[in-house]
Formats: C-alpha cells, sequence, structure tokens
C-alpha cells in the first residue's frame, strides 16, 4: 500500500510540482526576503502538473520500460484527466497574473516545445531532429519560472547577487538534467531525437556535467560577495555535492527511486532546509 501511495504521488507528478513550489518559495525568501506571490505558486504548481502530465501521457513506450513506464501505460487516463486539471487550474492563476503576461507566455511555449516532438502530427515530429538544446532549454525553463518569474511578479530591481543566483541554480539543474538525459538516450535515438547526450562520447558526457558542476559551485559561492549568510551558501551547495557523489551510480543505476524520488528532490533540497531551518 505504502508503495502505491509512492508511486502514485511521484508518477502523477505532484511531487515534482511540489519540489517547483518550493524552489520558486526559496527564490523569493533568499533573494526577496519575503514569501512569493500565492497566486505565482498556485501557477507554478498547476502549470507543472499540467506540463508534466502532458509530456507522460505522449509517452507510449520506452526501450527499456521501468516502474514508471508500466504505471503510465496503465494510468494514461488519469495523465490526461490531470494534464486538464493542470491546465484548468493554471489557467485560473493566469488570470490573476495578467499584468505579468509578457513574462508568463516564454515559459509556457517553452514547456510546450519540449514535449511538442513527442506528438504525431508531421510539424512537431520535425523538430526531433533540431531538439539538440532540448537539456538547455528545459534547465532554462526551470530556472525562468522558479527564479526569474518570482523576481518580476514582485516587482523587485535587479541586483548583481540575483544574476549569480539565477546562474547557480542553472547550472545545478542543467546537470540534472544531463543525468536525466543520460538515461533516456536510447529512447531519443530511438525516436530520431538529437541531443548532446546522443552525440557525445562517455568521456564528453563526463566533462560536460562536472564543468556545469563547477559553475554551479563557483556561482554560488561567489554569493558570499554579497553579503549573503553562509548558512544559507552551504545549503546551497549541499545537493550539489549530494548530486556530484552519486553521478556515477546514476550512470549505472536507473532505478525510477534514485532518478525520480532523489535527484528531482535534490532541486528542492536546499529550500526545503531552508523551510525547516526558518520553523
Amino acid at each position: 500500500m505504502l508503495r502505491k501511495i509512492v508511486d502514485f504521488i511521484v508518477f502523477s507528478s505532484l511531487y515534482v510540482a511540489i519540489c517547483a513550489v518550493v524552489v520558486t518559495w526559496q527564490t523569493s525568501q533568499l533573494l526577496l526576503g519575503m514569501p512569493p506571490s500565492g497566486r505565482l505558486l498556485g501557477f507554478v504548481f498547476f502549470a507543472t502538473v499540467c506540463s508534466y502530465n502532458f509530456h507522460w501521457y505522449l509517452t507510449t513506450h520506452s526501450v527499456n520500460p521501468s516502474r514508471r513506464i508500466q504505471w503510465t501505460y496503465r494510468h494514461r487516463v488519469l495523465h490526461f484527466i490531470l494534464y486538464l486539471v493542470g491546465g484548468v487550474g493554471a489557467a485560473v492563476y493566469f488570470f490573476y497574473l495578467t499584468p505579468f503576461i509578457v513574462a508568463l507566455l516564454p515559459g509556457i511555449l517553452l514547456t510546450f516545445f519540449y514535449s511538442a516532438p513527442k506528438l504525431p502530427q508531421k510539424i512537431f515530429r520535425g523538430l526531433r531532429r533540431i531538439a539538440i538544446g532540448k537539456t538547455l532549454y528545459l534547465a532554462f525553463v526551470w530556472v525562468y519560472v522558479t527564479t526569474v518569474l518570482p523576481i518580476i511578479v514582485a516587482g523587485a530591481r535587479w541586483h548583481p547577487s540575483f544574476i549569480f543566483f539565477t546562474a547557480s541554480r542553472f547550472f545545478f539543474v542543467y546537470a540534472c538534467c544531463l543525468i536525466f538525459d543520460y538515461r533516456d538516450r536510447e529512447d531519443d535515438r530511438t525516436a530520431g531525437i538529437v541531443s548532446m547526450i546522443t552525440l557525445l562520447n562517455e568521456k564528453g558526457i563526463d566533462r560536460l556535467f562536472y564543468g556545469s558542476m563547477i559553475l554551479f559551485f563557483l556561482t554560488s559561492a561567489a554569493l558570499s560577495h554579497y553579503h549573503y549568510p553562509a548558512f544559507y551558501i552551504v545549503l546551497l551547495l549541499i545537493p550539489g555535492a549530494v548530486v556530484t557523489a552519486i553521478y556515477k551510480e546514476a550512470k549505472r543505476n536507473f532505478s525510477d527511486d534514485l532518478y525520480y524520488i532523489l535527484l528531482d528532490g535534490m532541486v528542492m533540497f536546499s529550500g526545503l532546509l531552508m523551510l525547516i531551518f526558518r520553523i
């Protein structure tokens, strides 16, 4: 029963939606010293549920069927229902955020184009051949929605430290996305999707990952120059250290728990620690 409950929370993408909300909260709390707009958090939650369930609804096969893939096959109707529920919820909160429509639209469009190559229509299938930057713009969407939007919606003026924080989060999320793409590379090759992971050899992939993590550590440490508390900087670095430590294991072990619970959870882990220690 516990396994079924965990699978539902994780595989329905409610877990990753919570991750997105925690990361958004962390951005506003750390950079602006206040919680973000509740309407923005609602939009982020429902938009994540919508986009992820849309992506998984379109995932109809895999070279290496995992427990998640099998769960997806059995619950395609649920994915479609959650996609609709997420879409309606996001639309409602989008209505309240219309003053920021220019800032919201890029994130919505880029999120759609990440999953678009899975659509059967010829115009979308053609995107598979030019999706080389899919990891890059998935990381960009995550960072844009959870890091840039909270600053825009709060009406805050950009500070140099915001740039370092945004860069830090981008390099971390990008490194995590690389690991996911490494696991999915055979599916991408079978589907004709071209990406950095399908083009690079093992050494090239390792260099890309470690290079991204080095930049993450450097940009995070640079926040000390702007008098951010050392305690919070350490909290930012902890998930980076964990992901670096499990990188080699993640290339061998494609366990759903390792990827969808631990690795996804690392994205929100520093924010979760901030929330716990504030309480």
